[in-house]
Formats: structure tokens, C-alpha cells, sequence
């Protein structure tokens, strides 16, 4: 397979619709080893600020978030953070980590994202230009 594809997938019919199976290459498979290294020390260095308790971090391929979190406690990550310039993967990363305090955008959110991100208002507006699907 060329290295520049990164995932294939087949289509199957089961008599009501199609399901996509996805099969990641090698080179997608490392890339999200990489960035579930970077992530989880990531979190580790700003945890120390928060403590909050997290349940499980994941590492997608998602082709229009940079990251999410759920009310379960989990983070989720595009793999293409390692692709950002350190200051948005930081940003992005205490982002998903505050909504474990707070699941809004309200200003005790942004509070707590301040503490570790004082620029974050600059920060954010540079990461909500860079398109997930242009990198």
C-alpha cells in the first residue's frame, strides 16, 4: 500500500444498510502511538494544576474535532495534535481537561483554563483557524 494512505475501508452491506470498516496502515497506527504518548505526558504535567479525575483518554482519527470530553470522564484527542505548534496542543489539551471541572463554556470554565493558559483567548482563536482537515 502507498505510505501516503493513511486508512482504507471496505463497505458492507447487512440487507438493511451499509457499514465502513476501517483498517488503519501502519503509518496511522504509529502516528496515534505517538500523539497517545504526548497526550497522556501532556495531561500528566497540567493535572498537577487540576486533579481531576479522569477516566480514559483516546486517540481518533476524527476528521472535524480536535478533541472532546465526555460527562463519563473521557478525553479524546484527534491524532493529528502532534501536528500543532506546542502552545495550541497545550491549549487544546487543558481545554478538554477543564471540562472535566466544568462542562461549559461558562466563565468558571474559562477560569479554570486561564490558570495554566493565561493567553488562552489568543491561543484559541489561532487553534479554531486551524482546520483538523487541513493537516
Amino acid at each position: 500500500m502507498p505510505e501516503n494512505i493513511k486508512a482504507f475501508y471496505f463497505m458492507k452491506f447487512t440487507g438493511k444498510k451499509f457499514h465502513k470498516t476501517v483498517f488503519l496502515t501502519g503509518f496511522t497506527i504509529k502516528k496515534r502511538e505517538q500523539a497517545r504518548i504526548f497526550v497522556e505526558n501532556r495531561i500528566s504535567y497540567f493535572n498537577k494544576f487540576y486533579n481531576f479525575e479522569i477516566n480514559r483518554v483516546a486517540i481518533k482519527n476524527t476528521s472535524t474535532r480536535w478533541g472532546s470530553c465526555s460527562s463519563k470522564k473521557n478525553l479524546n484527542f484527534n491524532y493529528k495534535i502532534i501536528y500543532l505548534k506546542a502552545e495550541l496542543a497545550d491549549y487544546l489539551i487543558v481545554h478538554e481537561l477543564c471540562h472535566l471541572g466544568e462542562l461549559n463554556h461558562s466563565k468558571r470554565f474559562w477560569a479554570l483554563v486561564s490558570k495554566t493558559i493565561p493567553s488562552y483567548l489568543k491561543v484559541g482563536k489561532e487553534l479554531k483557524r486551524t482546520n483538523v482537515k487541513l493537516i
